[in-house]
């Protein structure tokens, strides 16, 4: 939610919207992890994804910034962890992912690898600002943030989306809800023209809920202790 009298001006270049696993060892995989391996993580969405990928997987939660989640593969014994790509590339750790997970595989965070700038409504630095601006991202940003608000997810959500270009004016998106054990995982995808980003984020949304999404909402929030919406 923006607060009165501000806008966000711009949307600079994207960074590497996918997460990466960070292994032990050099070229680890999702797929190739020992079964039963501990793999730490600080995210619902990512340890949900995980766990319908690989159910037998235990995971362990992480705090702390990114070199210290690097090192407690060694301090917590983990086999690897999960972050985002776009962090470690700017911080210059390219060199530590052993895999960038494809979207297909495990969904980003709702613009995820995004910057933002936000200044106030009107004034001439907004217009300085919104030179900056990256129109693929902005309707990127504007697609999956429109899937967020009409779930009225958060950050303990389990909730995912993505949106990519795929024609000169057209973006394919792709979203999902998932149960915090990643025994529910509902997906929905389309494709429309750019202009419609807020329509096909507020589409995919409603189609989850659809689908069981409101129930599974309630019964995260119930688990939480928090409110639960309609």
């Amino acid at each position: 939610q923006i607060a009165a009298g501000l806008e966000l001006s711009a949307f600079p270049q994207r960074e590497d919207p996918r997460d990466a696993l960070v292994g032990r060892e050099t070229g680890q995989t999702i797929e190739g992890l020992s079964r039963g391996a501990r793999v730490g993580t600080g995210s619902t969405r990512r340890a949900a994804q995980l766990l319908a990928l690989r159910p037998d997987l235990e995971i362990v939660p992480l705090r702390g910034n990114v070199p210290t989640r690097i090192e407690k593969m060694q301090t917590e014994d983990l086999e690897a962890v999960i972050l985002a790509c776009a962090g470690l590339d700017r911080l210059g750790l390219s060199d530590v992912i052993s895999q960038r997970i494809a979207p297909e595989v495990m969904l980003p965070a709702v613009c995820q690898g995004m910057l933002a700038l936000e200044t106030r409504r009107g004034e001439d630095l907004s217009k300085e600002v919104s030179r900056l601006d990256s129109p693929e991202n902005a309707v990127a940003a504007t697609a999956e943030r429109s899937f967020l608000s009409q779930l009225g997810g958060d950050c303990t959500i389990p909730l995912a989306a993505h949106c990519e270009k795929v024609g000169e004016d057209r973006i394919g998106v792709r979203a999902c809800l998932a149960s915090p054990d990643g025994t529910t995982l509902l997906r929905s995808e389309a494709q429309g023209s750019c202009a419609s980003a807020a329509e096909i984020g507020k589409h995919l949304a409603d189609e989850i809920l659809s689908a069981g999404g409101r129930a599974l909402l309630h019964d995260i929030r119930s688990e939480a202790g928090g409110n639960s919406r309609p």
